[in-house]
């Protein structure tokens, strides 16, 4: 098979080394992640195909961090857990699980559902680029191109250029930017403000004029799609400042 990348989040340091291994063998990328912190930093990273997720991790609920996989719509997800009950079940796949193990489980199970769910994913699988004229982003190297120039982003500013993409001209208010978009549970919308100000300078033509991310009152940010295809967007002569290196989200 052709190499894949899957993420293990697993609180039980033998389980996961053993899941790793066998993966390995079976001749895919493994990325291991002990809690939820870890997780959400590697997951951002490393743009899994696959995340294999225990319901119950050291430093939070499982379940509550698979809604936030299934909201960025990149990967796959297999939910481990030690919870039997058919209303755990239905809650871990109403999360956005897209297979639910209980523990105990074999090995040979375990992989032939791993090779399900990535055959699902090869059948079915997401655009590796979102064109919008004068802004490409690629998801794979998780690069930015914006009026023909690769541009620096931080992760974050990836993540949050992003979801204001997906969102496909849709304001997004700050709590939704912050759900979505953010490695760590940070409670203060008002990070997103700092972030949508340093995005700005790389990709207004004037940052104290910003055209593309725009401000909407009592709401939140969102993405001028159409201002992307305008032709006196497209040919004016004017570039913001920006440093010329892509971003490879590490």
């Amino acid at each position: 098979m052709g190499a894949s990348n899957i993420q293990i989040v697993e609180g039980n340091p033998h389980l996961r080394s053993l899941l790793g291994w066998h993966l390995q063998q079976a001749g895919y990328h493994v990325h291991q992640s002990a809690d939820l912190h870890q997780g959400r930093e590697i997951f951002l990273m490393r743009q899994p195909n696959l995340v294999i997720l225990d319901s119950e991790l050291p430093d939070g609920d499982g379940v509550e961090f698979c809604r936030w996989l299934q909201q960025q719509q990149l990967a796959m997800i297999l939910m481990l857990s030690a919870r039997t009950s058919e209303p755990d079940i239905v809650e871990g796949l109403r999360a956005g699980a897209d297979d639910y193990l209980t523990k105990p489980f074999g090995m040979q199970e375990f992989l032939a559902r791993v090779d399900a769910l990535m055959r699902r994913r090869r059948a079915a699988a997401p655009p590796a680029h979102l064109d919008f004229g004068d802004l490409k982003i690629d998801l794979v190297h998780r690069r930015v191109h914006f009026k023909g120039q690769l541009i620096e982003l931080t992760p974050q500013e990836f993540s949050l250029l992003y979801v204001l993409a997906q969102a496909g001209g849709t304001a997004l208010s700050r709590s939704e930017l912050l759900q979505r978009a953010w490695p760590d549970a940070i409670d203060n919308p008002r990070t997103v403000d700092t972030h949508v100000l340093s995005l700005r300078k790389k990709v207004e033509i004037d940052p104290r004029q910003p055209n593309l991310i725009q401000t909407v009152r009592n709401v939140g940010y969102r993405l001028n799609l159409e201002l992307l295809n305008a032709p006196s967007y497209s040919q004016n002569g004017h570039h913001p400042q920006r440093k010329v290196i892509a971003s490879s989200g590490r």
